[in-house]
């Protein structure tokens, strides 16, 4: 098999060049994309197994290993690796009182194997006496000052999903007491029979990107093999909310408005960043004059919302305001913005000294305010763009705005990014560099908790490290914001580019569903000189990697 020449690694220019390179019997030059010619860290790591895709390479004839099948198993991979980073945690030892996990010498943290579903099955709200988590309280830290009645502190659908997976802990743990199934601790049985669900959430997850993707299905290679999966997958319960927000806009690419909805609001049942998407899809929807679309989304989300949490709410009020009332009452969490900012300048914050429980009310009506701010600039964005914004860059911009603006950004949080960034920016090597950066804050994070008593992090260098993940996500926003306002630079409307296009970038987005290629209704002007404060502003990150891709030919 030849290969491309080392200097011709990138995108060939002529489309007429390329049709021998893939199989005509299948996928023809204009409907593959492949990374090792657009790509240069594809290019770069190809190298070692012989070069780029050849020129005359037959594409297509394999008829077991299709490239959804090689993403699924890069992304088991992962996960396998993922499962083995949490294992350390997973180890017993035997004591007096019965086998325990062995978290002695705060190996939770010097592992860097926490786990949030490590300790949760022995939460009162999963206690195996067949009591219901929204129903009945359970008290935490009894017998000491702090202690209060709790419930399920998770959305429902996340909450049902934890007792579930404890119904088959316990269901497994009999029929090991019988000698039928293999036993083990029954934390370490759930954690496993959580992870094995998760797992599939994930794999979910990856088929829906690929599906997204277009004629770029091997970005979905980056959600398969993410660092981020590797160090969170099973740090907490959110790869289940992936699965539903990704393909809940799936659905709405396959012009399945009413399914896209339901999909979303379950996403919203079990956390509730999906319901972000439906901001953007809407304004897309008035840009195009296709609001019964967006409307038949917005409805089927909201029935699964209520479908889902009205039987609770109505049986259980109090267990089904839990969640809510925790996340009103939380103070700005140490990996916040507002915290690191308090930190290094001593500030006290919007509220001052707070009591136990008191509800930080300055700070949320900010963090709120300060959110819907972003919104409405986005929103903007959206109506004033000269080319109609694809629906994945909207939803990036809209997800990384509230992480950064929320006075909460736990660390399995960022999950939520990794489909959307893939999506939006189409840049290998900046996602990389993202997902890379934010997995290597779990690091600190870990020796943070540890204590500097116990020879762990002063708390400064682990603000550090988050203050440089935050840095790098607003570089990944403003890349966004330079391909929305240039559209020519935006890879993902390259690909699509017709054949003979000779540069001119195309309007078509793979995940628009009815949005794709339809004509705008409604805009909105820029006021005189916004335009080109905001331009210049976004060029300041994208302007270097235009000046590269146009030197290498890539772009017009």
């Amino acid at each position: 098999m030849s290969t491309k020449p080392e200097h011709t690694v990138t995108e060939p220019e002529e489309p007429d060049k390329v049709s021998a390179a893939v199989d005509g019997d299948s996928l023809d030059a204009a409907e593959r994309v492949a990374p090792t010619w657009t790509e240069p860290l594809a290019a770069a790591l190809s190298r070692p197994l012989g070069g780029a895709l050849g020129r005359h390479a037959q594409v297509g004839r394999q008829w077991f290993w299709t490239p959804l099948r090689v993403l699924l198993l890069l992304a088991m991979i992962t996960l396998a690796a993922a499962w083995l980073f949490k294992a350390p945690c997973l180890q017993t030892y035997d004591t007096s009182q019965g086998t325990q996990l062995d978290w002695r010498a705060n190996r939770q943290y010097t592992a860097m194997c926490y786990s949030d579903i490590i300790p949760r099955f022995g939460m009162g709200d999963l206690a195996p006496d067949g009591v219901f988590p929204y129903k009945t309280p359970w008290t935490q830290s009894p017998g000491t000052a702090p202690q209060q009645q709790q419930y399920m502190e998770y959305p429902v659908v996340t909450g049902i999903f934890q007792w579930l997976n404890a119904k088959i802990t316990d269901g497994w743990a009999t029929l090991a007491g019988m000698g039928l199934l293999p036993s083990a601790m029954i934390t370490v049985l759930y954690f496993n029979v959580t992870a094995f669900w998760l797992t599939g959430a994930w794999l979910v997850t990856v088929w829906a990107v690929m599906g997204l993707a277009g004629r770029r299905v091997w970005d979905a290679a980056l959600v398969a093999l993410s660092p981020l999966v590797f160090v969170h997958a099973f740090t907490n319960f959110d790869a289940l909310a992936a699965a539903f927000a990704v393909s809940g806009l799936l659905a709405w690419s396959r012009r399945r408005p009413w399914l896209a909805g339901v999909l979303i609001g379950l996403g919203g049942a079990a956390k509730l960043y999906p319901l972000l998407f439906l901001g953007p899809l809407l304004i897309l929807c008035l840009r195009s004059g296709r609001l019964r679309a967006g409307g038949r989304a917005v409805a089927g989300a909201v029935a699964a919302w209520l479908v889902v949490n009205l039987p609770i709410l109505l049986l259980y009020p109090v267990g089904w305001g839990e969640f809510y009332r925790l996340n009103a009452s939380r103070a700005a969490d140490p990996d916040s913005l507002y915290n690191a900012l308090a930190y290094f300048t001593g500030w006290a914050g919007f509220d001052g000294p707070l009591a136990a429980g008191q509800a930080p009310v300055v700070l949320n009506a900010v963090s709120l305010a300060l959110f819907a701010l972003a919104c409405a600039v986005i929103g903007w964005l959206a109506l004033a763009a000269p080319v109609r914004p694809r629906l994945a860059q909207l939803c990036f911009l809209v997800v990384a705005a509230f992480l950064l603006t929320n006075k909460v950004w736990s660390p399995q949080y960022s999950l939520w990014l990794v489909p959307l960034a893939v999506l939006a920016v189409a840049r290998w090597r900046w996602v990389l560099s993202w997902m890379i950066v934010d997995a290597a804050v779990w690091a600190p994070r870990m020796y943070y908790y540890l204590g500097t008593g116990n020879k762990g992090l002063p708390e400064g260098w682990f603000l550090g490290a988050v203050l440089i993940r935050d840095l790098v996500v607003i570089v990944l926003c403003a890349l966004v914001v330079h391909e929305i306002l240039n559209p020519a630079t935006d890879r993902v409307r390259r690909a699509l580019e017709p054949a003979g296009s000779r540069g001119r970038a195309a309007v078509d987005d793979p995940s628009g569903g009815f949005l794709d290629a339809a004509p705008d209704r409604v805009t909105l002007p820029w006021p005189r000189g916004t335009a080109q404060r905001l331009g210049a502003w976004a060029r300041t990150v994208g302007g270097p990697a235009r000046s590269r891709a146009q030197r290498a030919g890539r772009v017009g």
